[in-house]
C-alpha cells in the first residue's frame, strides 16, 4: 500500500487499541486515589508503540514504509522528537531494532490486565490480544506481501497474551470444598465467552486456484479437482432430489516428507466445507505419539479424542503405517481398530487422510480388513525436480521480500543438485532449510556494515548459499 495509505491504516489500528484498552485500565485504576487519566491514556498509546515497533521488528528490514507509518502515527502522540524525524533516523537510532522479542514476553499491562480477568472472569486480557493483532496485521500489510516470519510474529504475541492470562487464573486460590457447607451454594463460574462465528466458507473456485497455484504436483491437482468435481454433481443431484451413490471419502496420501500433503489436507478440508461435506472444514493433525498409549485401555481413548476434535472437519494421521509396527506388547493395533470402527460410525461428520511412505502405507492398508474399503482411494505426491525446489526457494525469498541475484541462484541450484534424492528426502523442507541458513549467512555478513541499504538487506548472494556438500544450518 501507498506510505499515506499504510499510514492512515497504522493510526486507525493504534487508536482501535487505545479506545479498546484505555478504558479496561482507567477501570481498573479507579479506586486508586491520585492517578490521572491522562497518564493511562499516555500509557495505553505507549503500549502500542513498543507492539508497533516489535511488530516492524519482525522481519528485521525496517523498511521505510514501515519507518514512516511509525513516524506519523505516533509522532503526535508521543513527547519526543520523533514527529520531526526521517527513516534513516529512526534506523541509525536503533529504535526498532531488537525489539521482536517483546513479543514473547508479557507487557506489564499485559500482566495487569491477566490478573483482574483472572479475578472477575473477564475478557480484557482476550480485548487486549484481539486489538495488538490488528496492529501486527496492519504492519505486515504494509508490504506488498506479507511474509511468513511477520504472520509467525502475530501468532507469537498471541500466545504470549494467552500463556499470561493462563498462568494468572493458574496462579489464583481455588476455594475449599471442605470449608462450603453441606447443601450451600458454590459461586458459579462465569460464563465462559461464546466461540467466535465461523467464518464463511470460501468459494470453491477460490479454493481450487491456490490449489493450481502450488508448485508442481500435477498429478496430486488433477486427482483433487476429480474428487471436487464428483462432491459437486453429488451436490447437484442431491439438490434436485435425485438419487445419489454414497462412497467414502477418506484418502490415503503417499510420498516423502515435504510434498505437500498437509497443505494439500488444508485445501480439501475446506472443498469439503464448501461443498456441505462437512461443517466446518478445519484440519487436525495426529501421529503415533498422540494416538498410542503405553497401558491397556488408554489408546482407544486417544483416538475418540481426535476424532472428537476433528468433527465437522478433516482428522490428518501423518506416518500412519507407523501404527501398524511394534510387538505382540504395542497398542498400534488398537489405534488402527478404533479408527477403523470410528470412521464407519462417523462417516457423516468428518473426513480422515493418513498419510506415509507408499510401501508401508500398503502394510497399512492390509492390516485390517475393513481398511482398505474404508480407504479406497490413494493420491501419490511425487518428489519436487530441480526446478520446482529453486521455485519454492523463490517463493520463500518473496514472502521475505528477499532475492537471489545471479550467484547466489546458481549456487542454490548447484546445493539443491548435489542433495541426495534417497528415501526421506526433505523435498520442500529442504528448501527451507537452505533459505533459513541462507539468511542467517546474509545476517552474519552484514553484521560488520553500519548502515546497510534496503537493498543489501534484501539480497541474498552465493556468500549466503552454504557450500555444497555442506549442511543447511541457520
Amino acid at each position: 500500500m501507498s506510505v499515506r495509505a499504510g499510514a492512515v491504516a497504522l493510526d486507525e489500528a493504534v487508536r482501535c487499541f487505545v479506545d479498546g484498552v484505555a478504558p479496561a485500565v482507567e477501570a481498573l485504576a479507579s479506586s486508586v486515589t491520585g492517578v490521572e487519566r491522562d497518564r493511562l491514556r499516555s500509557d495505553v498509546e505507549l503500549e502500542a508503540y513498543n507492539l508497533t515497533c516489535a511488530f516492524i521488528d519482525a522481519d528485521g528490514l525496517h523498511t521505510d514504509d514501515e519507518l514512516w507509518a511509525l513516524i506519523a502515527s505516533f509522532g503526535p502522540r508521543l513527547p519526543s522528537e520523533l514527529a520531526a524525524a526521517v527513516p534513516a533516523q529512526v534506523r541509525e537510532a536503533g529504535i526498532v531494532a531488537g525489539r521482536r522479542a517483546e513479543l514473547a514476553t508479557p507487557s506489564s499491562l499485559t500482566r495487569l490486565l491477566a490478573e483482574a480477568d483472572a479475578r472477575d472472569g473477564g475478557t480484557r486480557t482476550a480485548d487486549y490480544a484481539r486489538l495488538g493483532a490488528r496492529i501486527g496485521h496492519t504492519v505486515a500489510a504494509l508490504d506488498l506481501l506479507a511474509s511468513h516470519t511477520e504472520l509467525t510474529a502475530i501468532e507469537r504475541f498471541r500466545a504470549t497474551v494467552h500463556q499470561a492470562a493462563a498462568a494468572a487464573a493458574d496462579a489464583m486460590p481455588r476455594p475449599d470444598p471442605a470449608a462450603t457447607p453441606a447443601g450451600a451454594a458454590t459461586p458459579a463460574d462465569p460464563a465462559a465467552p461464546p466461540a467466535p462465528p465461523e467464518p464463511p466458507a470460501r468459494p470453491l473456485a477460490e479454493v481450487l486456484a491456490e490449489l493450481d497455484a502450488l508448485v508442481g504436483l500435477e498429478g496430486v491437482k488433477h486427482e483433487v479437482h476429480l474428487v471436487a468435481n464428483l462432491l459437486r454433481v453429488q451436490q447437484i443431484r442431491r439438490d434436485r432430489g435425485l438419487p445419489v451413490m454414497e462412497a467414502s471419502r477418506h484418502l490415503v496420501f503417499t510420498g516423502n516428507p515435504g510434498t505437500g500433503k498437509t497443505t494439500v489436507a488444508r485445501l480439501l478440508a475446506q472443498i469439503y466445507r464448501t461443498l456441505g461435506v462437512v461443517e466446518r472444514g478445519h484440519l487436525v493433525e495426529a501421529d503415533r505419539a498422540g494416538l498410542v498409549a503405553g497401558f491397556v485401555g488408554q489408546t482407544a481413548g486417544r483416538v475418540v479424542a481426535a476424532f472428537d476434535r476433528a468433527d465437522q472437519g478433516v482428522l490428518l494421521v501423518d506416518e500412519a503405517y507407523s501404527l501398524a509396527r511394534g510387538g505382540d506388547n504395542d497398542f498400534g493395533r488398537e489405534a488402527i481398530d478404533t479408527l477403523v470402527k470410528l470412521v464407519e460410525d462417523r462417516r457423516d461428520r468428518l473426513v480422515v487422510i493418513l498419510a506415509g511412505y507408499p510401501e508401508e502405507m500398503a502394510d497399512l492398508v492390509d492390516a485390517n480388513p475393513g481398511m482398505r474399503s474404508r480407504f479406497p482411494k490413494t493420491i501419490h505426491f511425487p518428489d519436487y525436480d530441480g526446478d520446482e525446489l529453486m521455485a519454492i526457494l523463490a517463493g520463500l525469498c518473496g514472502e521475505g521480500r528477499y532475492t537471489l541475484d545471479d550467484g547466489a541462484r546458481a549456487a542454490a541450484a548447484a546445493w539443491l543438485a548435489a542433495q541426495p534424492r534417497d528415501r526421506g528426502f526433505g523435498n520442500g523442507r529442504v528448501v527451507r532449510n537452505l533459505f533459513e541458513a541462507a539468511v542467517a549467512n546474509q545476517a552474519g555478513r552484514l553484521e560488520p556494515v553500519e548502515h546497510p541499504t534496503d537493498e543489501q538487506l534484501t539480497t541474498l548472494t552465493a556468500a549466503d548459499i552454504p557450500p555444497v556438500g555442506e549442511p543447511a544450518r541457520a
